[in-house]
């Protein structure tokens, strides 16, 4: 079990230096995911060495009980052949065999517990390996979400500080307004001058107009006062 406890530390460990060095978080998920494969392999290899261990211990167990069969077997024969001299010597080989397999049944049974739970936290970290990549492409679309919206805020934050462009900017709109005010305030003058320039004429051509009748009529009265020849 300890091969998962150095694995579980050494995540920890690489992500706390990748965070401690604030990087990117789409490089720093996909180092992980990186991390995490590599010590999953070596986690099955691991896991494979045990498997391999419990499979020799259960060979010899099964060796040592077949040595004790065949020991019996020839007990048996010895008997038979009424040597029980021989007899005794093989029941003593059959239990030295039968106290070896003894030992080895028990180790092979530890041997294979521990494989068991091997296996289990093997399927365990196998299974949060995959969740790590299925979860790695929203956790990196939403880091990118993240990082847009505190763009936008920092922008927004930077205006509220510094508003000289954008009131540089209301103070030229003003300023179009005074201008476009100017000219609209001269044309009214000009049409109002031609206006009255106009009005002047008139007023003297019939101060002109009036003038001559004037002077026609005091020539006729002037005329009339005249003698006749």
């Amino acid at each position: 079990m300890g091969i998962f406890s150095r694995l579980k530390t050494l995540i920890a460990a690489n992500v706390n230096a990748l965070i401690g060095k604030a990087e990117k978080p789409e490089k720093m998920l996909n180092q992980l995911i990186i991390e995490m494969n590599e010590q999953l392999i070596e986690s099955k290899k691991a896991v494979a060495m045990a498997i391999a261990d419990e499979k020799k211990l259960e060979r010899e167990k099964d060796n040592q009980f077949a040595q004790s069969k065949e020991w019996e077997r020839k007990a048996m024969l010895a008997v038979t052949s009424g040597k029980d001299d021989l007899a005794k010597e093989a029941l003593l080989r059959k239990q030295e065999y039968d106290n070896a397999s003894a030992q080895y049944q028990k180790q092979w049974e530890a041997q294979k517990l521990s494989v068991d739970q091997l296996k289990e936290s093997l399927r365990e970290l196998q299974t949060k390996v995959e969740e790590a990549r299925r979860k790695k492409n929203l956790l990196i679309a939403r880091a990118k979400r993240a990082e847009a919206q505190q763009k936008i805020q920092d922008t927004i934050s930077s205006v509220s500080v510094n508003r000289s462009a954008f009131d540089a900017f209301d103070r030229m709109a003003a300023k179009v307004d005074e201008m476009e005010a100017m000219a609209d305030a001269s044309k009214e003058l000009q049409d109002l001058s031609s206006g009255a320039n106009l009005e002047r004429q008139f007023r003297e051509l019939e101060k002109s107009d009036a003038s001559a009748d004037i002077m026609l009529l005091e020539l006729k009265e002037k005329m009339k006062a005249l003698p006749e020849k």
